[in-house]
């Protein structure tokens, strides 16, 4: 896979994004370095980092090591909140860490949004890395310059546009990933896929298994996003096509958020994908035997969830918190076709009611 090299940041692959780390590090002189994990990477993903880092006897590897913390976070998406984000910035200031100092991100989707937040807020912004060890975060939350954390169950709803001086994709940290994460990960390309053309669609929708997704699906999925966002950087208008799936999975993902049945992002995205297809049928006359064609392929990845009436009415009282909406009414990214999508469609609640039962038969 070619590095990809852009005004505001760069993406590495494999052993090269070690050493265009330890370049940037050289080259900045950062007099300190705080390596962000959670408890699961902090485990199975820190030693390979820090072999990485440290590994040679070098003068200069040795100075690394020395200017180098580590702060760990418990996993999961409930650790992105203000208690934990005034931790860090506790931490980072007891000690010393300055504006020539750097963050490097170790982790999934939650560690991007949360360190990338940090280092944008932090003495008013200093440089992180990103390092993404989940599917999710390689194809997806690592890439783009979104940074954020949640509050009162809404997601991301605190938040700024910081990019990363790099990021860094290494591929073998996807073996430490349970079959859930991993399609939690799928999820997002999956939609980029339908977002960008029936070519990538058909690509996707041959894999039988999560497990089967390789590098060069992987790489495509990277590039399709990275298309979009080099157009609107800020999500000012093309940019929001990468919300599809996204307004309902995230009113889903928030209801669900810190209850028994608290589900993955990928999760309630694969949801909002089936569901916000067919309203691409109803409103916009996306083919009816694709929509189904999505349905059943996606619920190979999913387990289908029951969702009452109750449970729909508060989904869609979530709906008026969505960061694309201009007033309290839901806007939808839909499909014409697959690889055309369109952005602002407004949709009613008797509509979503509808997408629900067709999701749940």
């Amino acid at each position: 896979m070619e590095s990809i090299i852009k005004p505001n940041y760069s993406i590495f692959f494999g052993n090269n994004g070690y050493v265009k780390l330890l370049e940037l590090i050289n080259k900045n002189n950062y007099d300190k370095i705080l390596i962000l994990s959670d408890s699961n990477t902090s485990k199975y993903c820190l030693p390979i980092l820090k072999d990485q880092l440290f590994s040679s006897d070098s003068k200069s590897n040795n100075d690394i090591e020395n200017k180098t913390f580590s702060y760990t976070v418990n996993s999961g998406e409930q650790t992105k909140n203000l208690n934990e984000l005034k931790k860090i910035c506790e931490f980072l200031i007891s000690n010393g860490f300055k504006r020539n100092s750097l963050i490097i991100n170790l982790g999934g989707g939650m560690v991007s949004d949360l360190g990338g937040f940090v280092s944008s807020i932090y003495m008013r912004g200093i440089d992180f890395v990103n390092i993404p060890t989940s599917l999710l975060g390689m194809v997806d939350a690592s890439i783009g310059g979104k940074t954020g954390i949640d509050l009162n169950d809404l997601k991301n709803i605190i938040g700024s546009f910081e990019f990363a001086k790099i990021i860094i994709i290494d591929l073998n940290f996807l073996s430490t990933l349970p079959i859930r994460q991993l399609n939690s990960g799928f999820a997002e390309m999956i939609k980029h896929s339908l977002i960008d053309s029936e070519k990538h669609w058909n690509k996707i929708s041959s894999v039988n298994f999560s497990k089967d997704v390789d590098s060069s699906l992987i790489y495509n999925s990277i590039i399709t996003k990275i298309k979009i966002i080099e157009n609107d950087p800020k999500e000012s208008s093309s940019r929001k096509f990468l919300n599809f799936g996204h307004t309902i999975g995230h009113a889903i993902e928030s209801f669900l958020l810190n209850s028994d049945r608290e589900i993955l992002h990928g999760e309630a995205i694969l949801i909002g994908i089936i569901l916000e297809s067919y309203l691409s049928q109803k409103l916009l006359n996306f083919d009816t035997q694709l929509t189904l064609n999505i349905k059943n392929y996606i619920l190979k990845f999913s387990k289908q969830i029951d969702f009452s009436e109750e449970d729909i009415k508060h989904v869609t009282e979530f709906l008026k918190y969505d960061k694309k909406n201009t007033s309290d009414e839901p806007l939808f990214v839909l499909l014409n076709e697959i690889g055309k999508p369109c952005y602002d469609n407004k949709v009613s609640n008797k509509e979503i009611i509808e997408a629900f039962k067709f999701y749940a038969v």
